[in-house]
């Protein structure tokens, strides 16, 4: 597994239940590898503007996601999960839009 693949993991959601769902891996974390992820939705109303991104299909990374349809990006839905509770690597998004995710998350963390 590496940075910008879609992988499948158990995500809390807001009642204290999990899902499996795609999520995104934007970086391993030290020491253990753990990684932090952020989720993927197909409910495009959720998007948080200049923040979230939209994934549409006809985007050139959509097909090597392995997403099914046009999803939401959600920058401001993350966890931090050890490599064991990642289910399967479903495919990957292209480098620009990696950096592009970790670089809004980034720009907003230290304003």
């Amino acid at each position: 597994m590496k940075e910008g693949n879609v992988v499948i993991v158990a995500m809390p959601q807001a009642n204290g239940s999990t899902k499996n769902r795609p999520t995104i891996i934007l970086r391993e974390m030290p020491p253990f590898q753990d990684v932090l992820v952020c989720g993927v939705s197909t409910q495009l109303h959720q998007e948080l503007k200049d923040f979230d991104e939209i994934i549409s299909i006809t985007d050139g990374d959509f097909t090597a996601s392995g997403l099914m349809g046009k999803s939401l990006i959600r920058l401001g839905f993350v966890t931090v999960v050890p490599q064991t509770q990642i289910y399967g690597v479903i495919g990957s998004i292209s480098s620009v839009r990696h950096q592009r995710l970790l670089e809004k998350l980034s720009k907003y963390l230290v304003r």
